[in-house]
């Protein structure tokens, strides 16, 4: 089962340019601490980081479970240093810009989580227009395949990303 994810890794990253790094995630558990002792996950996950110079370098994302089949792109996790650069950027030109794109992409079928945040940090206005973007800590979309898309993994992931390269060039414009 490895090898099959492995090439496609491989695939999918000789697309996206040199530079990209890869990484299949482990299918072991953690049952250290769990009532549940299976040893093994019932996914698959595959990340392919994009090459370039910003940080936090954003990503797509490749997953496969017992109900479902997701391709999605974005950045997992702003770090301490990440995380200012980002309000900043969304308190300003960046934001409405961003805001457009992730329109696009809902209009488009694909969906975002709920922003991390509770509230819009302070010192920004808690009525402030961007607040759904200032209350996030990491920003991702995601594509839900359908079955018909399911069947040739490759050609869906190749689709997701031409679609989602728009925000992925946002990303980068903003760090």
């Amino acid at each position: 089962m490895k090898a099959p994810a492995l090439a496609l890794l491989d695939i999918v990253a000789a697309d996206l340019g040199p530079g990209t790094e890869t990484k299949l995630f482990r299918p072991h558990r953690d049952v250290r601490f769990s009532k549940d002792k299976t040893p093994y996950h019932t996914h698959l996950h595959m990340l392919w980081s994009l090459p370039t110079d910003s940080k936090p370098c954003p990503a797509l994302f490749f997953g496969i479970g017992l109900g479902y089949v997701s391709v999605g792109a974005g950045v997992m996790g702003f770090d301490k240093t990440a995380l200012p650069v980002w309000r900043a950027a969304v308190d300003g030109d960046h934001g409405a810009n961003l805001q457009a794109e992730l329109d696009r992409l809902t209009a488009l079928g694909m969906r975002i989580g709920d922003p991390e945040l509770k509230r819009v940090p302070a010192p920004y206005d808690k009525d402030h227009i961007q607040g759904t973007l200032l209350r996030r800590k990491s920003l991702s979309v995601w594509h839900d395949l359908e079955e018909a898309e399911s069947a040739s993994p490759l050609t869906a992931i190749r689709a997701t990303h031409q679609k989602l390269r728009p925000l992925l060039d946002r990303f980068e414009a903003i760090f």
